[in-house]
């Protein structure tokens, strides 16, 4: 048995992005992880991040697909993209694992897909950890994280991050696999 510690953040959404950052790196001081992947949709909570921890982890930024808010718009202009590059972080762009053509269809006809049951549930923890849960999948995929190796994956709701786990990631068609071991920080609202 190990007693661990969780942050919480008052509520959901805000930026608690700095706080956050402190309770990763507080973690990574006492486990081995070498692999962090985090939502950030501009690249600037990736850049903090890269900027508070060890050069030896490896920074994977998951932003939203192409078009996400519309017709052929990126969230992360092309210079963030390569201000990440040059400091070590790929930035990956795809479709959202619980989403993607899936709302597509629901959002013209209506109901819900068996993937907006599983990201509800994960929202019933927070939206971040949704996202974090959502990132990892994305990024196994993408063959960015190895499926079977625990990551710390950080996400959030709107502006900046509040929510971090450590997983085992796994492929989108072994979804029911997948495995939170440790909260690190989230929003109790």
């Amino acid at each position: 048995m190990a007693r661990k510690f969780i942050t919480y953040f008052d509520k959901e959404g805000d930026d608690y992005t700095d706080e956050l950052i402190m309770a990763v790196k507080d973690k990574l001081d006492i486990i081995d992880i070498k692999r962090i992947i985090i939502a950030s949709a501009t690249g600037e909570s990736a850049l903090k991040l890269y900027e508070a921890v060890d050069d030896d982890i490896e920074i994977i930024n998951v932003t939203h697909h192409m078009g996400f808010s519309g017709p052929n718009e990126s969230d992360i202009s092309k210079d963030m993209v390569e201000k990440l590059e040059k400091v070590g972080i790929k930035t990956y762009f795809g479709s959202h694992a619980f989403s993607g053509a899936a709302r597509g269809v629901t959002n013209k006809f209506g109901g819900c897909s068996p993937l907006d049951v599983v990201a509800n549930t994960f929202r019933m923890f927070s939206h971040g950890i949704k996202v974090g849960a959502e990132i990892s999948i994305m990024a196994a995929d993408a063959g960015l994280v190895p499926v079977g190796e625990e990551i710390i994956a950080i996400g959030g709701r709107a502006h900046g991050v509040d929510s971090a786990v450590i997983l085992t990631p796994v492929n989108s068609k072994d979804l029911f696999n997948l495995k939170i071991h440790e909260i690190i920080a989230m929003p109790r609202d």
